[in-house]
Parts: structure tokens; sequence; C-alpha cells
């Protein structure tokens, strides 16, 4: 397996560009803050973005815990992918990385300034310090669970290979660690959520509960939502019960961000 090391400073826009320099070298994966990513999907470890300090986060993207980097090089060797690009703030830290998961030395080292331009690398340094955004190269819904509850949102470029245009999705996010506080689920809100969704649907008499449970068991983070609602006698009850269910799963991921592991509707009366 070859290895490949992309080094820039923090805020640089390394993981912006980690996808377009893969795509350019045909590199199939990538090490990032913690994550093992191989064919555009995440494999095996956690996000240094999602940890609630900035000491830890650096821990958790040098791999330190020994579970976390003996998962990763687990999956490595389970995917086997031919090549690999590693991201680092600086040399020291690609090899530590590097040592850590049992790669072999890179036969290559591309550094930001070769791929970008310093205008490139200022923006991304005002979106990172002015505007709190950190990208990390892998489509959005394969990283739901692990930022359940905080900003996300994917950002997709259209590139031209030659006679191919081709999409690529990474996401943007606000790591755990750029917040002050804790975040609280209102029921409140939620219910008001719902009773937009109810009035916008049409189908629905009365929304008479909401009430919303977390789920954090095993690898899984997210809400459950339970809904007790009234509809309004229609000759497919069963199918606009169903469509209001899905509505409400879809508008409370748009619009808080939460991992919604389900939406338990239940009927009351159908008036």
């Amino acid at each position: 397996m070859k290895v490949y090391c992309l080094v820039g400073k923090s805020g640089t826009g390394k993981s912006y560009q980690a996808i377009n320099l893969c795509r350019q070298m045909n590199i199939v994966s990538i090490i990032d803050d913690g994550l093992f990513i191989c064919h555009n999907k995440v494999v095996a470890g956690i996000s240094a973005k999602r940890q609630k300090t900035q000491y830890v986060a650096v821990k958790t993207a040098l791999f330190d815990q020994d579970w976390h980097a003996q998962e990763v090089i687990d999956a490595i060797k389970r995917e086997n992918p031919e090549n690999i690009l590693v991201l680092g703030t600086s040399d020291r830290m690609v090899e530590k990385i590097r040592l850590r998961l049992q790669l072999d030395p890179p036969v290559q080292t591309i550094y930001i300034e070769d791929i970008t331009t310093e205008e490139e690398r200022e923006i991304a340094y005002k979106q990172r310090h002015d505007l709190g955004k950190h990208v990390i190269p892998a489509p959005t819904f394969q990283l739901k669970k692990q930022f359940s509850g905080y900003f996300m949102s994917p950002l997709k470029m259209l590139k031209e290979f030659g006679s191919r245009k081709v999409v690529d999705e990474k996401s943007v996010v606000r790591p755990a660690y750029s917040y002050l506080g804790k975040y609280n689920i209102s029921e409140k809100v939620m219910g008001d959520i719902v009773e937009c969704i109810k009035d916008k649907a049409g189908t629905v008499y009365n929304v008479d509960k909401v009430l919303v449970t977390t789920d954090r068991e095993g690898t899984e983070e997210g809400i459950g939502i339970y809904v007790l609602a009234d509809l309004n006698y229609d000759s497919d009850v069963p199918a606009n019960a169903k469509a209001f269910q899905k509505e409400v799963y879809e508008q409370i991921e748009h619009m808080t961000a939460f991992n919604v592991m389900h939406v338990d509707l239940e009927i009351r009366d159908v008036v």
C-alpha cells in the first residue's frame, strides 16, 4: 500500500483540498482528524472535530488511544486500499500518525502551499477562524451519527475531469469544542415544528403530544420523536399518516441538525 501525506497548518484548507487531490492522484482512502475514509465512506475511527476540547481533539487526531488506533488498523487491513493519504499539520504529526497506524513510510509528501494559492489559503483561514467552520472530506449522511445536534451541511462541488463531470461532496461542521456550554433539547420547540408541519400537511386534525427521547447506546447518537395526533377523516388514512411521519422526520433533521433515529406516530382518533 502506497502512503502519501498532505501537510499544512491548521485552517489552510487541507480537508477541503483532500478529495480533489485524491481524485487527481487516484488515491482511494484518507486518514483525517481521527477518521479512516475509504472510497468516499467513513469506515472507522472517531472525528477529532467531535471532541469537547481542542486538547482532546489533537489527541484524537493523533490516534492517542490504543483502542482507536487498533480499530483503524484493523479497518485498513480489512479494506486493503492500494493507497492512502494521511493529513496533518506538520511533518512530525503525519509521522506520528503513520507510526501509530503501522503504515509504511510515505512515497510522497505534498504541502498545501504546492497545491493552493495564497488567496485560497486566506479564504480557508477566514472560514475556520472567523466562522468556526471545518470541512470533513466525506458526505454528510456518513457523519450524521457522530455530529448529531451540531451544525452540519453538505458542500457539493462540480468538477470537470476531461470529458467527465463529477460531483465531490464534503461536509461542513462546527466542532463541539467551538461551542460554549451544552445544548438542550426543547420539547416545546420540537412541538412547534410538528405543529407547523401539521398546518402545512392539512391531513392532521390535532397534535396532542410530542415527546423527545435520546438514544446514545453503542455507536449511535441521536433522538427519537413520539407524536400523538388526531387525523382528519380521509379515504386513505394510513398513507396520510405515513406521509406526515416522514415529513416530521425530514424537517426535524433539517431544522435542528439532530440525527433522528425514529419517529413514532400514534393515531388517537380520526375526526
